[in-house]
C-alpha cells in the first residue's frame, strides 16, 4: 500500500492544478476594433493575375520575343530581350489582341501569334 501512496498524491495534485483559481478576473474580450466598420464596408480585394504561360517566339525576321500570358486572359508582358524590361499589354476582353502604347500588339496566345513592336511591321512568330 505504501508504494501506491506517491501515485495517489501525484494524481491528486494534477487534478487540483486543473482547477480554476477565482482570484483573477476572467478576460472576456479586448477593446473594440477601431477599423471594424471600415473593413466591413471595404470593397473586395482582387488579386493580380498569375502567369498562365511563358512563351519564347521566333519571328519571321529571326528575332526572339518573350511573352508572359497572365491568367486573366486580358494581360500579357512582352520583352524583346530575355532579361529586358517587360512592357505590359492589355486586351479589352479575353480573346482580343493585347495592345500597349507605342505600337506594341500581340494577336493570339498559342504557339503561332502575330506580334508588332515599335519600329517593325506586324510579323508572324511561332514557338
Amino acid at each position: 500500500m505504501k508504494s501506491y501512496l506517491p501515485l495517489i498524491a501525484a494524481a491528486g495534485l494534477t487534478l487540483l492544478s486543473a482547477c480554476n483559481n477565482n482570484d483573477q478576473p476572467e478576460v472576456v474580450g479586448g477593446p473594440a476594433d477601431p477599423m471594424a466598420e471600415k473593413l466591413a464596408n471595404a470593397a473586395p480585394v482582387e488579386l493580380p493575375p498569375s502567369v498562365k504561360a511563358n512563351k519564347q517566339y521566333r519571328c519571321k525576321d529571326n528575332s526572339l520575343i518573350f511573352v508572359d500570358f497572365m491568367s486573366d486572359d486580358k494581360t500579357a508582358l512582352l520583352r524583346t530581350e530575355k532579361t529586358g524590361a517587360a512592357t505590359k499589354l492589355a486586351a479589352p476582353e479575353a480573346g482580343k489582341p493585347y495592345v500597349a502604347e507605342g505600337g506594341y500588339e500581340v494577336s493570339g496566345q498559342g504557339n503561332d501569334v502575330t506580334i508588332t513592336v515599335p519600329g517593325k511591321s506586324a510579323q508572324s512568330c511561332h514557338v
